[in-house]
């Protein structure tokens, strides 16, 4: 049988925790004895995800955090140190997309610039601002993040740190291209801290979502009424398993990267749990 019980009692740092995936990252391991500090920048939504983790006999601390103030990592860090000890698994989730960096139209058409609509956002509009946010975000903050807990991780047995990227570091998606941008950067960033920590034993591997259903992207995929968008209907038709992905489709793939019994040998891989997108080539 499959178990995890090199992961019990260690500490599990998770960034971006009260969100719905990587809360569920943190009840995962929870459930398999890691003790685990629920860090996020909104106190509320940290303090709930480590209450239902401690109502479900694990152990859990919420902690406010911003992944793009250093002064914020630090007194984080100082938390989790007094409540749990040192970081032993780092799992860098915070992220998330702004509509100044967004397009309306998955294309450019000519009248979208002589003829403009009202509401139409197109390339050319894409605010500075709006896509540094999203770059600083995704990027800075799983740096910023990394080298305030990495460091305590360095020449100790078990240690990893897991990105968290997207199908969009793969192949872009249409009207995102910040967002896109962002997760390459990650997903090249994994393989550059896989290389740079292998001497000092800290293995850095990323997985790359494809599409769930979210409070994030709820409206970009669902209808008021339920149904799908038509957006939508194009990601499940280029899905080969046919379905959005859930919460415990990640699971396995968390587990296995984080347990050296499973995966000493790996590092700087990007897992993709997708559904079979990134291998369907719309023929």
């Amino acid at each position: 049988m499959l178990d995890h019980r090199n992961l019990k009692g260690r500490t599990a740092v998770i960034t971006g925790a009260g969100g719905v995936l990587c809360s569920g990252f943190a009840k995962d391991l929870a459930s398999a004895g890691a003790r685990v500090a629920v860090l996020d920048i909104r106190p509320d939504a940290a303090e709930q995800v480590a209450a239902e983790i401690k109502a479900s006999g694990g152990e859990a601390l919420a902690v406010a955090c911003d992944v793009l103030d250093a002064a914020s990592l630090e007194r984080a860090k100082a938390a989790v140190n007094a409540a749990f000890g040192p970081c032993g698994i780092l799992i860098n989730g915070a992220g998330g997309n702004s509509p100044l960096g967004t397009t309306t139209k998955d294309t450019l058409e000519p009248a979208d610039l002589t003829e403009k609509a009202e509401g139409l956002q197109t390339f050319f509009d894409l605010d500075a601002k709006g896509i540094e946010f999203v770059f600083n975000l995704n990027f800075l903050g799983t740096l910023l993040t990394t080298q305030c807990f990495a460091k305590e991780m360095l020449g100790r047995e078990g240690t990893c740190i897991l990105n968290i990227s997207s199908m969009n570091a793969y192949r872009p998606l249409t009207r995102i291209p910040a967002y896109s941008g962002a997760k390459a950067a990650v997903s090249n960033f994994t393989q550059f801290m896989a290389v740079h920590f292998a001497d000092v034993g800290i293995r850095v591997n990323a997985i790359a979502p494809g599409f769930f259903s979210t409070n994030q992207n709820k409206t970009l995929l669902f209808k008021e009424d339920g149904s799908l968008t038509p957006r939508s209907e194009k990601i499940l038709g280029h899905t080969p398993l046919g379905r959005f992905g859930k919460p415990e489709d990640l699971t396995g793939a968390l587990l296995f990267l984080c347990d050296e019994r499973y995966s000493a040998f790996i590092t700087g891989v990007i897992l993709p749990v997708d559904g079979g997108f990134s291998a369907f080539s719309g023929v």
